[in-house]
């Protein structure tokens, strides 16, 4: 497996065992208020999968008009939705970047991105993904933190877990 495809396969393994640890535990911690980096688990867990969207979009090269569209049609579209509909959601929009992953010739190929703020920037789509992997670690340790402060254990999502899993074929 190309290393760019294994990232985002941790990546998604890791957020499957978000999701899977948030639906063992009372249903109303999702949506409640917390003092934290976020104001809910909810907010984080559509954080993650809104900003999921923006990089796939820009890796496919949708312009930055385009990807604010699409971005404000998840947010509508992603309003509300419970843990188990984010979950199925998430699930079936990761089989869109494995597709994009999947079908291209040069994951190390180079990549132009244009920001209205940020400028230029010439970058790998390797990079993109390992950015898209450091993000939702950075979050999924949020989600950890927020479920201590509420009196939860938060899931193990290290990359060495994956790995071992993986080793045994799980």
């Amino acid at each position: 497996m190309n290393d760019s495809i294994r990232l985002y396969d941790y990546h998604v393994w890791a957020n499957k065992r978000v999701f899977n640890h948030l639906k063992e535990l009372p249903s109303e911690i999702y949506r409640q208020q917390i003092k934290s980096v976020f104001a809910s688990l909810e907010e984080v867990v559509v954080h993650l999968f809104k900003t999921d969207v923006v990089w796939l979009c820009a890796m496919s090269d949708k312009s930055y008009e385009e990807i604010q569209q699409l971005f404000g049609e998840y947010s509508n579209r992603l309003e509300n939705k419970s843990l188990e509909e984010m979950e199925k959601e998430y699930m079936e929009f990761s089989n869109e970047y494995f597709d994009f992953l999947n079908n291209q010739e040069d994951l190390n190929a180079n990549k132009t991105l244009k920001h209205p703020a940020f400028g230029q920037l010439e970058t790998r789509l390797s990079e993109l993904v390992q950015h898209v992997v450091n993000h939702g670690t950075y979050h999924r340790g949020n989600i950890t933190a927020m479920l201590r402060q509420l009196g939860y254990p938060g899931p193990s999502t290290d990359y060495i877990f994956y790995l071992y899993e993986k080793q045994d074929g799980q």
